[in-house]
């Protein structure tokens, strides 16, 4: 995942490289940059003009590294918080890579360099942001969706291999075709035809094909919808905080440690109230 953490900087350079021009212009290169690589794919575009092509790469790559360098400065005397931002430490990468010793000689690699700096478009987006951050956020619970899809498989794939194996072993006749065949119904591509063959072995076969779909089509795709739609309601709301600590300029991390500290020091005071009770009050005596 590309974490973004929010640093509170100040200066010029860095209300130049946080602006909105600044950005459009970056992002402007990006597409202009994408174009000459789609453009490199043309052999007649590249014997009339390679030459040309490759010049405006490097030049696109000549403005990317400026920028690299004027955010990196933009941190001024802490320039370990420039990797705190993943965006960062992504640019860094893509960038930086062709420095590499063997990159720059291994053209496959130098061209995957090349067309990851597209990617850096999504910086700039932040409803595509929210998008990466909701599939990220999404990895862990589509584990547990994984399995229970992988158990859902295999138990109908061994009834259906038990009911239609031998009658449609191209279908059925393994466990592992009986799950492909399966796995295919999860789209629900070719039903009526998969249904029609079964019909011809067993009438229980609309039973077995219906529940399934029940159980795997509906059940499995609704969670997750789920999962997905409570995935991005967490990256909003996370996106909506950067937002807001971007806004409020500063003084929002001080005001939040201030916060911070003021609690501790009431929850402190309160249990040296309840210390000095318990020395005070006298003990209990027995008659």
């Amino acid at each position: 995942m590309v974490a973004e953490v929010t640093v509170q900087r100040e200066g010029r350079l860095a209300r130049l490289v946080d602006s909105d021009p600044f950005n459009l212009l970056i992002a402007g290169v990006i597409i202009f940059n994408a174009v000459v690589l789609g453009l490199e794919t043309f052999p007649a575009m590249v014997d009339s003009y390679g030459g040309t092509l490759v010049l405006l790469n490097n030049v696109c790559y000549g403005i990317f590294v400026v920028e690299l360098i004027l955010r990196f400065a933009s941190y001024g005397r802490r320039p370990q918080d420039f990797f705190r931002n993943g965006w960062n430490v992504f640019d860094l990468i893509i960038i930086g890579g062709v420095w590499i010793p063997g990159v720059r000689e291994n053209v496959t690699v130098l061209r995957l360099l090349r067309l990851a700096r597209v990617a850096r478009l999504l910086r700039f987006l932040p409803d595509a942001r929210v998008l990466l951050s909701t599939v990220v956020r999404s990895l862990p619970p589509l584990g547990s969706i994984v399995v229970l899809t992988v158990l859902i498989l295999f138990l109908y794939g061994m009834i259906g291999w038990a009911m239609f194996g031998e009658a449609l072993p191209n279908s059925w006749g393994t466990i592992t075709r009986a799950m492909l065949t399966l796995f295919i119904l999860l789209t629900l591509e070719n039903f009526p035809v998969y249904l029609e063959e079964a019909l011809t072995v067993t009438p229980w076969a609309t039973v077995f094909f219906v529940s399934y779909v029940l159980v795997a089509a509906f059940v499995i795709f609704n969670l997750l919808i789920g999962i997905i739609i409570s995935s991005m309601e967490s990256a909003r709301e996370r996106e909506a905080l950067r937002e807001a600590m971007d806004n409020t300029g500063p003084d929002a991390d001080a005001l939040a440690r201030i916060r911070e500290i003021r609690e501790a020091l009431e929850t402190l005071e309160t249990d040296i109230h309840r210390l000095q009770h318990r020395k005070v009050t006298p003990p209990e005596t027995t008659q």
